[in-house]
């Protein structure tokens, strides 16, 4: 399945860190960067989500929320929050079931090896729970300056 600009954000609810659970029905009315990445405390996960924190607080002034979303445990997640002090949601999809949703659960490919993982994505859903933005096969380095420039420009 592929994400089309325009069209519903497919919903989701899922655990997240503090004991919260995310949905999209919850988030409405406010802007969302859902990133989905690999692996916790993997090197591009770890700079992906420092990245983002660093830029929480010009999240927050652009009334958009900063969800990642991975198939990494609660007990992972939390792990990884302590670790690098990251002060925003991390969703467990231990389930695959969001990830699906969203068609990044895709069969990869390591030296002859095939297997199933995350395309690292990330979707920016507006405030009506439509897809405003799709970034898929994400390079990190600059990224969550790039989601936080269309998250402005959106009203």
């Amino acid at each position: 399945m592929s994400l089309s600009i325009g069209t519903k954000a497919p919903p989701f609810s899922l655990p997240a860190t503090d004991g919260r659970e995310i949905s999209l029905d919850g988030l409405k009315g406010r802007k969302v960067a859902l990133f989905f990445y690999p692996k916790d405390n993997t090197s591009g996960c770890t700079l992906e989500a420092k990245d983002f924190q660093a830029l929480k607080q010009d999240f927050a002034a652009a009334d958009t929320e900063v969800v990642g979303v991975s198939p990494d445990s609660l007990k992972s997640h939390d792990r990884f929050r302590n670790k690098y002090g990251l002060d925003f949601a991390l969703a467990s999809d231990e389930a695959k079931t969001v990830l699906e949703a969203y068609g990044i659960w895709i069969q990869k490919s390591m030296f002859g090896h095939k297997y199933m993982g995350v395309e690292r994505t990330t979707v920016l859903i507006d405030r009506e729970g439509k897809i405003a933005r799709v970034w898929n096969k994400v390079k990190v380095p600059g990224h969550a300056k790039e989601v936080l420039a269309a998250a402005l420009a959106l009203e």
